[in-house]
């Protein structure tokens, strides 16, 4: 597994782009290829789940969309995945409430992101509950990985972002904006 301070690997995976629901919504693709080069500038927010049409992993997404405004105004995109096809991911959006015009980007990653970061589980050949916060250079400057039946605190990830960020010392525990060392 790729960890802090290495560069993201080269990768390409299909996105279905945020609020899309149908692969095409008046005249335009809901798909965006994504590369380690797309989003120039940005900090990105790599998260990735086990499978769709599950059950924690929808409860993570939803978290992630909440704070979406949130890592926007920290120049960061959030860009979340599986190993399932992009249109199961719009198929996924249409069938759950709490998906539907989803706010963020949702990749089909094909291998070469969850391999290329070494997160896929050997035994159910899923990705594992895995973040990444990458810097607007590429390179990893955190990355946690939770067991499949675990979900994260999409919080805590706005929190480590705010923190990295701030170029500082941070206490443990310190709030989004609060105070450094």
């Amino acid at each position: 597994m790729l960890t802090v301070g290495d560069k993201l690997p080269d990768f390409s995976v299909v996105a279905a782009k945020p609020k899309f629901n149908m692969p095409e919504e008046n005249g335009e693709s809901a798909f965006e290829t994504v590369t380690q080069e797309s989003f120039a500038g940005k900090w990105k927010i790599i998260f990735f789940y086990p499978k769709d049409f599950t059950f924690v992993c929808p409860t993570e997404i939803v978290e992630f969309a909440k704070l979406n405004e949130e890592f926007a105004d920290r120049d960061a995109v959030v860009l979340g995945g599986s190993t399932d096809n992009e249109f199961v991911k719009l198929a996924w959006r249409r069938e759950h409430p709490d998906l539907d015009r989803l706010n963020q980007y949702s990749f089909a990653d094909n291998g070469s992101l969850v391999d290329g970061l070494g997160v896929r589980d050997k035994e159910e050949n899923v990705a594992l509950r895995a973040t990444f916060v990458v810097d607007p250079h590429n390179v990893i400057q955190h990355v946690s990985v939770n067991n499949l039946n675990v979900g994260r605190n999409p919080a805590e990830i706005l929190r480590i972002l705010d923190g990295l960020q701030t170029d500082e010392l941070c206490p443990c525990n310190r709030a989004v904006g609060g105070d450094t060392l």
